[in-house]
């Protein structure tokens, strides 16, 4: 799920108003010039130029519909993902390298075909009461375009299918009114921005910046082809020395790496996001922005909410099984720090692609309402204690990564 647009004002205080300022001195009247030559038998004759007026470009009077700063502001608009179609990534490096050993006949197998028929029906009921429950609370649903992900592609470098468009969160990253694409690190989500690109260019019409990051070509060089996974001692080992399956061959970088709290963005070095990734992210942002690196005790870091998820001013659930490394700066600067309770999923539940902690992967609507799954009793009364009002949801999918705040 992505968060489009949440209300103005809130926790952010000056940042709005500092982005509100900015915008305003950022709005520009677009014309496109356009040359008209013809030419005959018995002559050629240049035509003059002439300046056409590009109505698309123009924003809409109306308010920009996109605006998030955090992932707690009361939440208005949200893309949540769709499930149909989903396949499974042909099993590469990178997926390997995201994945458990238990789970790789499974990809050995199915790579490229559709999920299991039973579980995408599963999902896409749960997603749909999802939606429900957000219209229910008064927040705006958008969803996805549908997309035939069995339809194979080839760039100059590489052949692949696609995966789904289930996950807003893991493509596309809210920064203030702009809305940033981000490159992706697996070749089977090449594509996948196709799903979000009526939605995307909807929002731009109606005064959203957008903002797509440079796209790796995804080839060999971005990938070590001799990465050593074998055991999960093997993976805390290579993360502790800074190795992952990505090198640092072009920039490639996932939005779910980034967590937004106001001015600040932490991000996670991780098996999808590079330094180069985080840099150019780094330099796009600054001055407005301060993006910081966060580290864990993590043995396969992908996608940083079931490891840290800030889901308040100064509120952060922090994985206990994945301690920060930086957790000491964040209590020194007054910020709570909560240790979710462990997770109550089946030892049985097929995770392919995700685990237990999927729990804390919490959606705030706003800071005294939390979206939590159904089945996880235990983080449903931490959350009660904190005083929220807690709205369930059968959705066993990370709640936050299958939405947008726009």
């Amino acid at each position: 799920m992505l968060r489009v647009r949440c209300l103005r004002g809130g926790s952010r205080g000056a940042e709005a108003a500092h982005l509100i300022g900015a915008m305003l001195g950022r709005a520009v009247t677009g014309w496109v010039q356009r040359a008209f030559q013809s030419t005959s038998s018995s002559a050629a004759a240049i035509q003059p130029q002439v300046l056409v007026e590009d109505t698309v470009t123009e924003p809409d009077s109306q308010e920009c519909p996109v605006c998030a700063f955090n992932e707690w502001d009361p939440l208005e608009e949200v893309i949540v993902g769709r499930a149909e179609n989903a396949r499974v990534p042909p099993f590469t490096v990178e997926v390997k390298a995201n994945t458990y050993e238990k789970y790789w006949p499974f990809y050995k197998k199915f790579g490229g075909q559709l999920f299991p028929e039973d579980h995408l029906k599963k999902a896409i009921a749960e997603i749909e009461e999802m939606c429900n429950i957000l219209h229910l609370e008064g927040v705006t649903v958008r969803r996805p375009e549908p997309i035939d992900w069995s339809v194979q592609y080839s760039t100059p470098d590489f052949t692949s299918t696609g995966m789904y468009a289930a996950m807003p969160r893991d493509i596309l990253l809210v920064v203030g009114n702009e809305i940033i694409e981000a490159p992706m690190a697996w070749r089977s989500r090449f594509f996948e921005y196709r799903a979000y690109r009526p939605l995307i260019k909807e929002y731009f019409r109606k005064g959203a910046k957008w903002t797509t990051a440079p796209k790796p070509t995804m080839a060999d060089d971005l990938y070590d082809q001799d990465y050593p996974i074998r055991t999960v001692e093997d993976r805390h080992k290579l993360a502790a020395q800074g190795k992952f399956v990505t090198t640092e061959h072009e920039p490639c970088f996932d939005a779910a790496d980034f967590i937004r709290a106001g001015r600040d963005i932490f991000v996670q070095r991780s098996q999808v996001t590079n330094f180069m990734g985080i840099e150019w992210m780094r330099r796009h942002l600054a001055p407005d922005y301060n993006v910081h690196i966060i580290s864990f005790k993590d043995p396969n870091p992908m996608h940083i909410d079931a490891t840290f998820n800030i889901i308040g001013p100064g509120l952060v659930l922090s994985n206990p099984d994945r301690p920060c490394r930086q957790i000491d700066m964040f209590m020194k600067a007054g910020w709570t720090v909560m240790k979710p309770p462990t997770p109550l999923v089946p030892d049985d539940h097929p995770l392919w692609m995700s685990s237990k902690w999927l729990s804390m992967n919490v959606l705030m609507l706003d800071e005294k309402r939390v979206m939590v799954d159904a089945n996880e009793f235990s983080i449903q009364k931490m959350f009660e204690s904190l005083g929220c009002s807690t709205l369930v949801n059968l959705h066993q999918e990370n709640l936050h990564c299958g939405n947008g705040n726009m």
